[in-house]
């Protein structure tokens, strides 16, 4: 793992120049640019707030704000967006760049580096902009905000770990992805982004522990909506078990190595 990681290093000028020209290529012919990065995760809050605001409106204690259950949607699309772009950026990385992966001799540990900065261009100018509409919206979560980079590393750490586990599953196993595509709509409506746990019956209450996105959802939405620290102890778990799957895909990654350029 440790040489991945200085292999890595070696090539960190490619990793910056390639993360670069990732987003570019991403917006190239597009008049709005990086701006639909934005628009995407706004149009489907605003769907569920349109939609759901007057049936979720008056179980939101905590937030003084006529537009709470908007602010509480914000704060959890912005938690799954990140979360979701990873995994599955993740787990078609190799099958998409098949073509430089066989014609050119590089570290493969930079594609999946390359892909999570430019997610985390894409993450920072949608909570740049969440921000800014709090701000119109009367909302201002205060300093709690310096609480973000530790959710995002989690965030980070978790989806890059299970993304790249499930990357090298699809390089031999095709229906990976489309399994993890079901998995991921589930996963999306068992955890509390488009409703409060308060409305579940206590019995499936608990089995949200079981969630390993549900902390840093709830912690998105603490520091967001809230304006409260998040709760480190259920963080330092999910952190936790987050390393330890990062740490079991790169040995994965690194032991199937040679069997993916053949079946590549």
């Amino acid at each position: 793992m440790l040489n991945l990681l200085r292999a890595a290093w070696g090539y960190r000028h490619f990793i910056l120049i390639s993360i670069r020209a990732d987003f570019k290529n991403r917006f190239i012919r597009s008049r709005m640019g990086g701006l639909w990065c934005v628009i995407h995760p706004l149009s489907q809050v605003l769907i569920y707030a349109l939609i759901l605001s007057r049936l979720m409106a008056a179980k939101i204690p905590g937030i003084d704000n006529r537009f709470a259950y908007a602010i509480y949607l914000c704060a959890g699309v912005a938690a799954w967006g990140l979360f979701v772009e990873i995994v599955t950026r993740s787990m078609t990385i190799f099958i998409d760049n098949a073509h430089l992966i066989k014609k050119i001799s590089f570290p493969k540990i930079t594609l999946p580096l390359i892909m999570v900065g430019s997610a985390l261009i894409n993450h920072g100018l949608l909570l740049l902009v969440t921000l800014v509409v709090f701000s119109v919206l009367g909302h201002i979560p205060g300093l709690v905000l310096f609480w973000l980079p530790v959710l995002i590393v989690v965030s980070l750490s978790l989806a890059l770990g299970i993304g790249l586990v499930l990357g090298v599953l699809n390089v031999f196993l095709r229906d990976v992805a489309q399994v993890v595509a079901i998995v991921l709509q589930i996963l999306f409506w068992f955890t509390p982004i488009v409703y409060f746990i308060t409305i579940i019956p206590e019995p499936l209450r608990k089995l949200m522990v079981f969630s390993p996105i549900y902390p840093i959802v709830t912690g998105y939405q603490q520091v967001l909506a809230y304006g409260r620290a998040p709760d480190l102890s259920n963080l330092l778990l999910v952190f936790g078990f987050a390393l330890a799957i990062l740490a079991f895909a790169m040995v994965l990654f690194r032991k199937s190595n040679a069997d993916m350029m053949d079946v590549l």
